[in-house]
């Protein structure tokens, strides 16, 4: 399969008054807008509907990029995957693990558990889960982290030598997984 597009012909199309597609084959094709934009797109067939995926702006996403992305959007398509479907599910589950980390939990739980106590106690809480148990668990989703992950943050935390600080950091790692189970 030849390719009509190259670097140069790309960097080089101009603007017109109507928007106009210029085709590198197998669907690929770059949008030149009236504006002056050069956006790349890929129209497939999925399930015999007509679908339309945007894989990216000139010169943010290259020719090569460009290519590369139909490629493994053709692949998908050949196992009976629709690329925009999984691309659309793969940012959910991405969203839905930013929102589900163990330092989102806890910041939620923290506002949640400091209605009513004293400024220097919810200070102190906070200071312990920024030092003690963010670095370890924080980026974390809260649903992947099991009871060894939880032994091996008290268990640094007692090799350092504090003698309270394991028992209060298991147990605001406690009340963090209940909040989270009871908040869904």
């Amino acid at each position: 399969m030849r390719s009509a597009l190259t670097d140069v012909k790309v960097r080089q199309c101009k603007a017109e008054t109507k928007a106009r597609k210029i085709s590198d084959g197998g669907g690929l094709f770059l949008l030149v807008t009236p504006a002056g934009g050069k956006l790349w797109r890929w129209k497939y067939r999925y399930q015999g509907t007509p679908k339309l995926m945007a894989l990216g702006k000139y010169p943010d996403v290259s020719l090569t990029l460009a290519r590369e992305r139909h490629r493994q959007g053709r692949e998908l398509l050949a196992t009976g995957v629709d690329p925009m479907g999984q691309r659309k599910s793969d940012r959910l589950r991405a969203r839905e693990s930013d929102e589900n980390s163990f330092a989102t939990v806890a910041a939620k739980w923290l506002e949640h558990w400091r209605v009513g106590k004293s400024v220097q106690h919810g200070g102190t809480v906070s200071r312990r889960l920024d030092a003690n148990i963010l670095p370890f668990l924080g980026s974390r989703p809260i649903g992947t982290i099991e009871a060894p992950d939880v032994v091996a943050v008290v268990k640094a935390i007692e090799q350092r030598g504090p003698t309270d600080l394991p028992k209060r950091a298991l147990q605001n790692i406690g009340q963090i997984f209940r909040y989270g189970i009871a908040h869904g």
